[in-house]
Parts: structure tokens; C-alpha cells; sequence
């Protein structure tokens, strides 16, 4: 039985998240529909480190937000050990990239929100690795160079938010309306992505309507390139699982074989 996951990007929302119906239901049916992975490999917009880094075992959540209930620093996610992952990744890379093994970091909210959505029983092992850089070539090189855990069950993820504006935001409502920014973005992003068009995707400074609003900063779109460097032909498109809009951002998520 070939044992082959998937390499998903996803949104992963403020820890709200976990008290969404909608989405929420959305990021469990998903999970459900998927193999059972024997690990997650997962690319954070809130880890930005060089060289690579990767969490370590054991290590506390990383509460990287503020202003929320105070129910959300309390939650834990205590999943069992990555270690023989984190040592295939380290083996993975080249000399002129050398991985750190982190002492002390856990997982951030880009991380353990949505895993405790997708595996709420917290009982399959996740690394975390750091986004290393945000130029989309150097991303896809990153993806292509995990490709190979795919066939060991290794579910790779890239999480970020299609569109992340945060401060051009008029509302923070769950359900409030996209702005022109945010809607026209995903739309461009959508349709990118139903092309395949990788160039198109990695052009977004230049050709992306909503630009820089959408993006005033970058790392939640450019995990979005390990995803697709990952996938078996990056210019094959993927599924777009998720879509829609959440505090007027979008939460358009992908899948590809």
C-alpha cells in the first residue's frame, strides 16, 4: 500500500480559530479525509529563522499572540517525539545549509492551533522547521528537498493566511466582509493556482493585486512555496480545499499530490 501524503498549505488563523464552528469543521473534515500520517512536518509564518531551525520535543507551546482570552495560554499540545523526523531533515540537507536542532523551542500558534483541530488527540509526533528565507526559489529548493518524506507518511504543511493585512483591517469580526484588497488577491491567487502558474504565484510583489495591503509582510503568503516545491510537479494544480474569508482575510487552503 503505497503511503504517500500530500503537502498542504493552510490557513491557520488567531486561536479564535478553535472556537469557530465553520472553519474549524472544515480543517477536521479535511484531516479526516487524509491518510493517517505517521508524522507532521509543519512551516510556520511566525518562525522566521537562518539557517534552519527546527522545535524541540517536549518543549512548552509557544503563545505568540496577545489580547485573546486568557483560555487560549493555557492549552497544551503535547504530542509524542519527533526526534527521528528532525534527524531525517537534518541528513536531508546540504552542507552549505546546515539544520540547528533548537533547545527549547516548542510549537507556535501557526502550528498547534489548526494540528489541534486536524489531530485532536494530539497522538501523531510534529517538527516544526523554520521559514529560512522568504524568496519564493529558495522556498520551492526546500520543498523539493522534503519531497522524498511524503513516501515515509510525513503530511508536510506550509502555514500561513492567503491574505494577512492585519493593520489595513476595519473590523475585526469573524464574519466581516473582505476588503477590495484582500478579495482581489485571493481571487488572483485562486485563479494562479487553478493554472498552476508557480511564476505567476512568485511574481506577487509585482503582479498581485491588493498589493502591499494584503501583504504588508510576507510570511504568512510564502509557506506557500515549500508547499508547492514539495508537490510531486509543483506546476499541477492542487485542490483548493478551503476558501472563503475570516475577519475579512482569506482562508484559501491547498492540496497537492
Amino acid at each position: 500500500m503505497n503511503d504517500r501524503m500530500p503537502a498542504l498549505y493552510i490557513g491557520h488563523g488567531a486561536p479564535p480559530l478553535l472556537d469557530d464552528p465553520t472553519w474549524s469543521g472544515q480543517l477536521a473534515a479535511w484531516a479526516q479525509d487524509l491518510p493517517r500520517p505517521k508524522a507532521v512536518l509543519i512551516v510556520s509564518a511566525h518562525w522566521e529563522s537562518a539557517p534552519v531551525m527546527l522545535s524541540a520535543d517536549g518543549a512548552p507551546l509557544v503563545y505568540d499572540f496577545g489580547g485573546f482570552d486568557e483560555k487560549y495560554y493555557r492549552m497544551t499540545y503535547a504530542t509524542p517525539p519527533a526526534t527521528a523526523l528532525a534527524q531525517r531533515v537534518a541528513a536531508m540537507m546540504p552542507a552549505s545549509e546546515p539544520v540547528h536542532q533548537h533547545a527549547s523551542r516548542g510549537l507556535d500558534h501557526g502550528a498547534w492551533v489548526p494540528l489541534r483541530i486536524m489531530y485532536p488527540d494530539a497522538d501523531v509526533p510534529v517538527l516544526q522547521l523554520s521559514l529560512p528565507t522568504h524568496d519564493p526559489v529558495r522556498l520551492l529548493e526546500l520543498g523539493a528537498r522534503l519531497r522524498p518524506l511524503r513516501d515515509e507518511g510525513v503530511l508536510i504543511i506550509g502555514s500561513g493566511f492567503l491574505t494577512h493585512g492585519l493593520p489595513f483591517l476595519e473590523s475585526w469580526r469573524l464574519d466581516a466582509p473582505a476588503p477590495g484588497w484582500s478579495s482581489d488577491f485571493d481571487a488572483w491567487a485562486g485563479e494562479a493556482l487553478a493554472r498552476g502558474d508557480v511564476d505567476e504565484l512568485a511574481a506577487y510583489r509585482s503582479r498581485a493585486p491588493g498589493m502591499p495591503y494584503a501583504h504588508p509582510t510576507v510570511e504568512h503568503y510564502t509557506p506557500l512555496f515549500v508547499t508547492l516545491g514539495a508537490a510531486t510537479d509543483p506546476e499541477e494544480p492542487g485542490l483548493q480545499v478551503i476558501d472563503g474569508f475570516w475577519m475579512g482575510l482569506s482562508k484559501r487552503s491547498l492540496q497537492v499530490a
